[in-house]
């Protein structure tokens, strides 16, 4: 029997983390490679990126594989790269937009690979890569998150809001959040424990004086009533946070995938989003998994789902589907299985056409999480849209 009471916990951090700046930044080359196809008249379906950023005191390094226009040269890679650092805020000694050292050590795609994509014999495209990749939803938040990386995200965000605005000039952009949920008849209804690291540009301030300025924001961002009297807060636990970003820390893409997804509560098939062009499965496939487990929920056909999607290299169609509505569900998890393939082409192309992904779009989706964000007016978040729901309703009767 599951448990109904108990304590569960998610952390997240700010687009100044070095691991998120180096996810940006990989995003940033993603979306200038369609920008330019864009402008060349070339079709996106053609653009091929796997972008991996390495960045630690005032050094870039940009390794990886592409394929597309050639107009995408070392110098405006390298200028997107720095609109990006500069767009995060940091013009610091240790990490400065302009001052940093960029190299850049990107090639082209591997012949055995492209070939896996574009054709293999196959009537589609095939996946870029083996793999499997997780889709979750619940009825937690009207967002259909799980409680505690939601709010997490909801804390570090208005801190930045407040941050990039002026109105919070002391803070600086690397931040780390975690929040406690307490579950009780397994409905999420306090948080237990509050963490809030946040970097400051005042070297004098106290952990008191952090937790003064931020206090507000993370009520702000909780629910009504979820700050008790048995809270515990850690803001800024060790001290000072003064030096911070990949000064303080060298940063990765790829690192914080579970920061990305659901903050622990469902399982990662294990491959990065970040730097990624949908063509790889990682990406586009986890943003199918998630776009219908969350129109299962917004159907009312379960209060939980968590949709496994499997691929292999140069092949179309999934290998396998599998649906687990953890006991919640009011269909049998069999048939929705059929039906689900059979509202949408879950191929590589089927998904980047249905969800629009060739587009640029991705240098967004880098902070506080690549789900539970509202889809945007230009295509981006296509994957957070609740469109399925009668059409899943109808397969059903």
């Amino acid at each position: 029997m599951a448990r109904r009471n108990y304590q569960f916990t998610s952390e997240s951090v700010s687009e100044g983390h070095p691991d998120k700046v180096c996810d940006r930044i990989s995003d940033e080359i993603v979306d200038l490679f369609y920008r330019e196809a864009d402008l060349l008249g070339m079709d996106p379906r053609q653009v091929r990126v796997a972008c991996e950023t390495l960045c630690t005191t005032n050094r870039v390094i940009i390794a990886g594989e592409y394929r597309g226009p050639g107009s995408v040269t070392h110098e405006k890679i390298e200028a997107a790269a720095r609109r990006a650092i500069k767009d995060i805020g940091y013009e610091q000694i240790g990490f400065h937009w302009r001052d940093a050292r960029v190299e850049i050590l990107l090639h082209g795609q591997s012949a055995d690979i492209a070939k896996g994509v574009d054709a293999a014999g196959n009537k589609d495209e095939g996946a870029g890569d083996q793999g499997i990749m997780f889709g979750y939803a619940c009825d937690e938040t009207p967002e259909l998150m799980p409680a505690p990386i939601y709010y997490a995200h909801r804390i570090l965000h208005q801190l930045s809001e407040a941050r990039r605005s002026g109105k919070e000039p002391r803070l600086g952009p690397d931040a780390k959040s975690q929040v406690t949920v307490e579950y009780r008849s397994g409905k999420a209804v306090a948080a237990s424990q509050i963490v809030v690291s946040h970097q400051h540009l005042d070297e004098d301030l106290t952990s008191d004086d952090v937790r003064e300025i931020v206090e507000p924001y993370v009520k702000k961002a909780l629910p009504k009533g979820w700050i008790t009297k048995n809270t515990q807060w850690h803001v800024n636990p060790t001290g000072k946070f003064f030096i911070g970003g990949p000064d303080g820390d060298a940063g990765l893409t790829g690192r914080k995938i579970i920061v990305d997804t659901y903050g622990g509560a469902a399982p990662h098939g294990g491959g990065a989003f970040s730097g990624k062009d949908p063509t790889k499965v990682d990406r586009s496939a986890a943003y199918a998994a998630r776009y219908l487990a969350k129109n299962v929920v917004a159907a009312k056909l379960a209060k939980r789902c968590t949709i496994q999607l499997s691929y292999a290299i140069g092949v179309s169609e999934p290998l396998s589907i599998f649906i687990n509505l953890h006991g919640t569900g009011k269909v049998e998890e069999r048939r929705l299985e059929k039906i689900l393939r059979e509202v949408m082409v879950l191929s590589p192309r089927g998904i980047r056409e249905h969800l629009k992904l060739s587009r640029p779009i991705y240098a967004r989706t880098t902070a506080y999480g690549h789900f539970g964000r509202s889809p945007d007016m230009d295509g981006g978040f296509s994957w957070e849209k609740k469109d399925l729901v009668d059409d899943i309703r109808l397969a059903l009767r």
